[in-house]
């Protein structure tokens, strides 16, 4: 099962790179895959909605999502599976960006980018929620068109993150839930 499922992946990553990479998408996808390093961009969004009253709940929901798939993907799962990078065993795979010092399953890019705009897409108006699912989706995306990730992995990643905005949703709600009822007593 695990060699096929390798086949499969190489032979995704293999078509990307023959048939749908151009000089013009790999200049736009190495801007968006730089767009989740270290999960930077989804990190300040936390921050600023924490600063912003109405959306001060989305901000702590984020951030717990976040935490949630930093211990889950890159302090746990990434050292346990401890996964080599697809361009370091596929002939003929070339990575185009720089090559990331940590293993490959799952996808940190895609964990951090889903479970924040997961957030975002169950707590905030859907003019700001789609869009930054989309933008998660396309994050998660470029790390198969830069060769940095196994779809595996992204999919692991897609999956984990899905996980962690579900949980902290409703973690934060059900802490703010017995909040509202202990002070109304």
């Amino acid at each position: 099962m695990i060699d096929f499922i390798n086949n499969i992946d190489a032979d995704i990553l293999l078509f990307i790179q023959n048939y749908i990479r151009t000089p013009f998408l790999n200049t736009v996808m190495k801007v968006i895959t730089s767009l989740g390093n270290a999960g930077i961009l989804w990190i300040v969004l936390a921050v600023l909605f924490l600063c912003m009253k109405k959306y001060r709940k989305t901000g702590a929901m984020m951030g717990l999502a976040l935490l949630f798939g930093l211990v889950i993907t890159n302090m746990i799962l990434k050292n346990a599976v401890a996964r080599i990078r697809p361009y370091e065993v596929i002939e003929g795979l070339n990575c185009i960006i720089k090559h990331p010092s940590d293993w490959s399953f799952p996808s940190g890019h895609s964990t951090s980018s889903i479970a924040a705009s997961v957030v975002m897409l169950k707590t905030m108006p859907k003019k700001i929620g789609i869009p930054a699912l989309i933008l998660g989706i396309i994050i998660s995306l470029s790390r198969l068109y830069v060769g940095v990730h196994y779809p595996s992995d992204v999919v692991c990643g897609i999956l984990i993150g899905l996980v962690c905005a579900l949980v902290s949703v409703y973690l934060v709600n059900k802490r703010i839930e017995a909040y509202k009822i202990k002070h109304q007593k």
